[in-house]
């Protein structure tokens, strides 16, 4: 029993064992009540369901911060709020991508919702790899913390100036040629499954085929390790603490990814979202040079400059395309 003790109070990463057990066993939770009890059958997710979804994920999200403040104090728990919603701003980027991606493979969106949870197991496993090489760099150099401010300052800073939206073309993608190259992919999607076994023409053997399903997923995976790159040294400019880093990006994904469904089919009103989101890359940057002439910025106020130029660009987004007609997405 005492074993047990000393091994849950001992530190891992700064912040005691039990702390990440919690976490991973309240993750486990969700997605096992996802996938078992909500989605056993697959169905087309609406928009009302999708926001449902989201407003649960959220809440578990804003209750986890709020187990922080209690057990880690205030200025950790502001932390994790600044990084929970800088992280879900940032990912919002990547809910066209996953909507260009599943329309190119035409996954229908009763697949839908299985492709994008399966994913989340994906981006758990290499969130963490990232997140623990980036807190290695930084307790090792403590130059790396600019390098990521400048990198986030010069982002921000294209992103304010650049005019046109540039997309993926699926078609010429070195991955994909590479899979249809290297391993058997048929085009049906056999009630979606990711691999079947099918007789081949040819030999008569039973093999192993990759359904457009799995291509898919692949994409998605490769796509947010991409969106990693800017949403990772964000979060890292606001904390060096990597549970605080590592909790709030799982927390934000896990809503962002439940929202896909409303947000595929609102994003084209967010018209101004991408400069909100520029500044904040700009704020975030920014803060880490000023540290050396003012000091620290308490995280009460990097909270609120974060939420207000967010909700601003939302706000004035939505204002700005409240006649528009409504974009339906193909759902095939």
């Amino acid at each position: 029993m005492t074993a047990l003790t000393e091994f849950l109070s001992s530190p891992f990463l700064g912040t005691p064992s039990w702390f990440w057990l919690a976490f991973i066993g309240i993750v486990l939770a969700l997605l096992v009540f996802d996938l078992g009890v909500l989605h056993r059958e697959q169905h087309e997710i609406e928009i009302r369901e999708s926001l449902l979804l989201y407003s649960g994920y959220f809440s578990v999200g804003m209750g986890f911060g709020g187990w922080v403040w209690w057990q880690l104090g205030a200025t950790a728990a502001l932390e994790f709020y600044t990084g929970f919603l800088v992280e879900q701003s940032l990912s919002m980027d990547n809910v066209f991508v996953m909507a260009l991606i599943l329309g190119y493979f035409g996954i229908p969106r009763r697949y839908q919702h299985r492709v994008l949870f399966w994913g989340i197991l994906g981006v758990i496993v290499l969130r963490a790899l990232m997140i623990g090489l980036g807190t290695a760099l930084v307790q090792r150099f403590d130059w790396m913390l600019y390098l990521f401010g400048a990198f986030l300052l010069l982002t921000g800073i294209k992103m304010l100036f650049s005019r046109e939206e540039q997309h993926p073309d699926l078609a010429q993608n070195f991955i994909l040629k590479f899979i249809r190259r290297h391993i058997r992919v048929t085009d049906d999607l056999h009630d979606g499954r990711f691999l079947v076994r099918l007789r081949d023409p040819v030999s008569g053997k039973t093999l192993l085929y990759a359904t457009p399903l799995l291509l898919a997923l692949v994409l998605i995976e490769l796509a947010d390790l991409l969106f990693a790159v800017d949403s990772v040294p964000a979060v890292f400019a606001i904390t060096q603490d990597p549970f605080i880093v590592y909790t709030s990006n799982i927390f934000a994904i896990l809503g962002l990814r439940s929202l896909y469904f409303a947000l595929a089919a609102l994003m084209h009103r967010f018209i101004y979202l991408k400069y909100a989101l520029a500044l904040v890359l700009v704020f975030i940057g920014g803060k880490i040079f000023l540290h050396g002439f003012i000091g620290k910025i308490p995280a009460l106020l990097s909270l609120g400059v974060t939420f207000g130029l967010l909700a601003g660009g939302v706000l004035l987004s939505l204002l700005k395309t409240r006649n528009h007609p409504h974009k339906e997405r193909s759902s095939k």
